[in-house]
């Protein structure tokens, strides 16, 4: 689990206020899509998207039954029109989703980015941002270690911007697995930025770090008071429906907390 999630790094369109999201690990394709939307969620982030060497970028399925699938090539989307309707389906209709992201790795992104490249002292991941930037696009990170890394990435991208024009607007930190001991509000006061812990609901991959709805509350409510949050979110729906759990429950913890 942890390679797969291994510095993912999210671009996404809109904005939001607090934040109530939830990693979308399933095929949105099989997922429960209407509970989705409308459990109290705000935030939906797409997990598995992959760029190819060449720059084409793929649709991991990790879902059984389901196919990996090419979404983009030579700049244009090349998926399926079902996929299509179904990612833009969560925010219309009856949803209470305002904010969709896509999360990759970093495979191959780093020689497509650096080659030919900006200098050579410039991160990757500066150089990405950017150039999302440039399309109209934000970005967020969800890190689980090497702080110090992160505050240069956001102090480069937000260099000489107003907070409500940051491009680095947001942090999902991991906080189970091997980064449970994370703490959000030292994270967030050393980066300068609003941070959203992450937990593992409950699943049969790593029993031990799974949590209940009212263990996550716990949790939540543990670190809130300590420094201002900018919401909470779930890794990840997959093991929700898997283990026949309820996606209102562990969202319910988010709204009273975070409303």
């Amino acid at each position: 689990m942890r390679s797969l999630f291994l510095f993912p790094i999210i671009w996404h369109l809109a904005l939001a206020a607090s934040v109530r999201s939830i990693f979308l690990f399933k095929d949105v394709m099989k997922s429960n899509t209407t509970a989705l939307k409308t459990s109290g969620f705000n935030t939906l982030i797409m997990f598995g998207l992959g760029i190819l060497s060449n720059g084409d970028i793929m649709y991991y399925s990790n879902t059984p039954g389901n196919q990996d699938v090419r979404v983009g090539s030579g700049g244009v989307y090349v998926g399926s029109d079902a996929l299509a309707q179904k990612v833009r389906s969560l925010k219309t209709g009856e949803t209470g989703v305002t904010r969709l992201e896509i999360s990759r790795n970093a495979q191959n992104v780093r020689n497509l980015i650096m080659t030919p490249g900006p200098e050579p002292e410039t991160p990757f991941s500066v150089a990405f941002g950017r150039m999302l930037g440039q399309i109209g696009y934000k970005y967020t990170i969800a890190p689980y270690t090497n702080a110090q890394f992160w505050l240069n990435v956001k102090n480069q991208l937000n260099q000489g911007l107003k907070e409500q024009n940051w491009l680095l607007d947001r942090v999902y930190l991991q906080c189970y697995d091997g980064e449970a001991y994370n703490n959000p509000p030292e994270w967030q006061t050393f980066l300068g930025l609003k941070v959203v812990p992450l937990i593992w609901v409950i699943n049969d991959v790593k029993p031990v770090y799974g949590a209940t709805a009212a263990q996550a509350r716990t949790r939540l409510t543990q670190w809130h008071p300590q420094s201002t949050l900018a919401g909470g979110g779930y890794w990840n729906d997959y093991d929700i429906e898997k283990m026949g759990l309820s996606y209102r429950d562990y969202c319910n913890v988010l709204t009273s907390i975070f409303p």
